[in-house]
């Protein structure tokens, strides 16, 4: 720890590339060239650190970032790599480039903030995912990424809130980034686009209105996301074994069930895995609800089957996250003119029905009604409404 060494910048055993270094009136120290830290060197910065040079490259050693009064910043044009990092500066470490860590982080004060509405900025892990002295003070506010194939749990929170979220073990070297939101996805403040709650696929009943994570990378993954007294669990559900994961779709411009692999906790606290999913497809994700048993609803669709792959079928997005499922479908007379066990989003307006004349005929243009059962294995939810065959 090198904080005793107050308004000195320490350097022992540092291999110095060119004429590179420049103090700045102690308000900065810049790098211009190439500076390579060794096994057991030390450098502790009491000033502001600017680097324009290279400052990445098998670093080694200590590097601890000081301040007990002004914020103390990172900057410069390239991003800077450390082995192991300490952070004591009580009014917090700000980051106008990325830095990065290869070995052990320890935050021991204050926390580091990066630019929200820059995502190319952030703290990054390196190959190895340890850091200790995570709390509601200290943490990364803004963006941290991991890159390698361990379990890591994004140090991240929003003001003084930690909230982490947890990607597992990979099969293969991974990229993920995250940040954590404390505000209400309907209203984001750096966001271009209004994560509305209202817009959520059939099976979702209700989506937290008081925070979110923004996960990144193009590898298949499942994700942890946790919950406190703060996340007002009860106004999404009673229930805690309703919860899902759901993540607001960039293609389809709305809520999608992102589904319920594991769950722990009750409602003042705990902590939810999703399904797989591909976390660029999805601009943020958060905690929702499915349906509560007994509810229904009134959906209604129009169908065209008519092949031009335009709404041909009868289709509830989300669906396969429920294998146990039975679909009714009526027509004015009340009689059933097609029924199936495990529906799989493919009705045409085909009847099947045994009294019906020529069964394999379509039906033809007009309303007709359903009645979806699904859920575990005694399909205990319901959803029903009307159908419009336009041919």
């Amino acid at each position: 720890m090198l904080k005793d060494s107050k308004y000195k910048i320490s350097l022992f055993t540092l291999t110095f590339m060119s004429s590179i270094v420049i103090c700045l009136g102690q308000t900065a120290f810049k790098n211009f060239g190439n500076i390579q830290m060794h096994n057991n060197a030390e450098i502790g910065f009491h000033t502001n650190f600017i680097n324009d040079g290279v400052f990445d490259t098998n670093n080694l050693g200590y590097t601890g970032f000081y301040s007990d009064n002004e914020v103390r910043t990172v900057s410069g044009t390239n991003k800077a790599v450390f082995y192991n990092v300490e952070i004591d500066a009580i009014n917090n470490l700000q980051l106008n480039t990325s830095l990065g860590v290869t070995n052990e982080l320890e935050f021991v004060n204050g926390k580091v903030i990066t630019p929200r509405n820059n995502t190319n900025i952030s703290l990054d892990f390196i190959n190895y995912n340890v850091y200790i002295g995570e709390d509601d003070n200290n943490h990364t506010d803004g963006y941290a990424s991991i890159t390698g194939e361990d379990e890591f749990v994004f140090p991240i929170g929003d003001d003084d809130r930690f909230r982490p979220m947890i990607t597992p073990f990979q099969s293969q070297n991974t990229f993920f980034k995250g940040a954590y939101f404390f505000e209400d996805p309907n209203t984001p403040t750096i966001f271009s686009t209004n994560f509305t709650t209202s817009e959520k696929q059939l099976f979702i009943e209700n989506i937290s209105n008081y925070e979110f994570w923004d996960l990144d990378g193009n590898t298949e993954t499942v994700v942890t996301l946790t919950w406190d007294t703060q996340s007002n669990i009860p106004a999404i559900t009673q229930n805690t074994n309703l919860l899902r994961v759901v993540g607001w779709s960039e293609t389809q411009n709305e809520w999608v069930d992102l589904g319920r692999t594991d769950i722990e906790g009750n409602l003042n606290e705990g902590r939810i895995t999703s399904n797989t999913f591909i976390p660029d497809d999805y601009i943020v994700i958060t905690i929702g609800s499915e349906f509560n048993n007994g509810d229904v609803s009134n959906d209604n669709f129009i169908i065209s089957p008519n092949s031009d792959n335009l709404n041909d079928a009868l289709v509830f997005e989300g669906l396969e996250l429920f294998k146990e499922n039975k679909l009714l479908i009526f027509n004015r007379w009340g009689e059933i003119v097609f029924e199936i066990n495990n529906y799989k989003n493919d009705w045409e307006g085909v009847s099947t029905a045994k009294t019906t004349i020529l069964s394999k005929n379509k039906l033809p243009v007009g309303t007709y009604f359903y009645i979806l059962k699904f859920g575990d294995i005694n399909l205990t939810k319901e959803k029903r409404g009307w159908i419009y065959i336009n041919r």
